[in-house]
C-alpha cells in the first residue's frame, strides 16, 4: 500500500503537530537506511530507467558495465527498481560482487529486482536520494527519464558545490545523451556553469574507459584501498 503522507506534506503548511510528526516518520526512514546500508562497503550507484527489459541494448550493457565495475572491489548500488537497476544489479551478481538498492514505493513500476544481496524500501524520494549519494564513491549515469536526470545533476550539483567529495561521474551512452551533453555546453557558452564544470564528468560508450575512469579516480583516493577481482569470462547475456 502506498504512503501519501509525502503529497500531503508538499501540499502547504499544516499544523505544527503534523509537521512534526512527518519530521519524525523521515527520521525513522534514515534511521532505518542507515541501519541496512552501514556495512555494505563503498559502492559505486548506477542510475538508469526502469523501463527496459533485458534484451534491451541499454540494459545488456549496463548489466556489462556494473559487472566490470563490481570486480574492482565495489558494491553495485541502485534504486532497486526493474530496468537499468536490475540490469547493474544483476551484472554485479553475475561477477560474484555485491550488490544493494534503495528501494522506493510506487503505485506502478518499482517493485525490489531479484539480483539483491540487501535493500530497504523508501517512502519519501529525497531521502532515499540522500542515500544513494550518501554511500557511493562514483556515480554512472546510464539511459534513463526525469528521475535519472534529476539524481545525475544532483550529484553534480553537489559535487560542484563541494557539498561532496569529486567523485567520478560517468554518463554512460554519448548518443542517448546527446541534447543533454549539448545543453550542458550552452550553459558554458551562457555562463551559468563555468569552463571547469564540464570536466565534472566523463561521457563514454565504451565500458573499458568507463571502468579505468573510475578507478584512476578512485583507488588511492577518499580513504580508498581498493581490491580488484578476476571476471572470469564475459557477462552472459541472453
Amino acid at each position: 500500500m502506498i504512503n501519501n503522507s509525502e503529497t500531503r506534506f508538499l501540499e502547504g503548511p499544516r499544523a505544527r503537530w503534523k509537521e512534526f510528526r512527518y519530521a519524525l516518520d523521515v527520521f525513522v526512514e534514515f534511521i532505518r537506511g542507515f541501519r541496512t546500508l552501514h556495512f555494505v562497503g563503498p559502492c559505486v550507484t548506477v542510475f538508469g530507467s526502469a523501463r527496459f527489459d533485458e534484451n534491451n541494448i541499454h540494459y545488456q550493457e549496463a548489466r556489462q558495465l556494473a559487472a566490470k565495475v563490481s570486480t574492482l572491489g565495489f558494491t553495485i548500488m541502485t534504486g532497486g527498481g526493474p530496468g537499468i537497476m536490475e540490469a547493474a544489479n544483476r551484472g554485479a551478481k553475475d561477477a560474484g560482487g555485491a550488490s544493494v538498492a534503495c528501494n522506493i514505493e510506487l503505485p506502478h513500476e518499482q517493485r525490489a529486482n531479484p539480483y539483491l544481496d540487501k535493500y530497504v524500501d523508501f517512502k519519501y524520494f529525497f531521502v532515499r536520494k540522500t542515500l544513494l549519494i550518501k554511500y557511493s564513491y562514483a556515480f554512472i549515469i546510464c539511459a534513463g527519464g526525469f528521475g535519472t536526470l534529476d539524481e545525475f545533476f544532483e550529484a553534480l550539483t553537489l559535487i560542484q558545490t563541494g557539498k561532496i567529495e569529486q567523485f567520478p561521474v560517468v554518463v554512460f551512452g554519448s548518443e542517448y545523451h546527446h541534447h543533454i551533453i549539448e545543453h550542458v555546453r550552452m550553459m558554458v557558452r551562457e555562463k551559468t556553469i563555468s569552463l571547469k564544470d564540464p570536466d565534472l564528468f566523463l561521457v563514454t560508450d565504451s565500458i573499458d574507459e568507463a571502468v579505468e575512469f573510475i578507478r584512476n579516480k578512485t583507488d588511492g583516493n577518499f580513504g580508498l584501498r581498493l581490491r580488484p577481482r578476476i571476471l572470469l569470462g564475459e557477462t552472459a547475456i541472453p
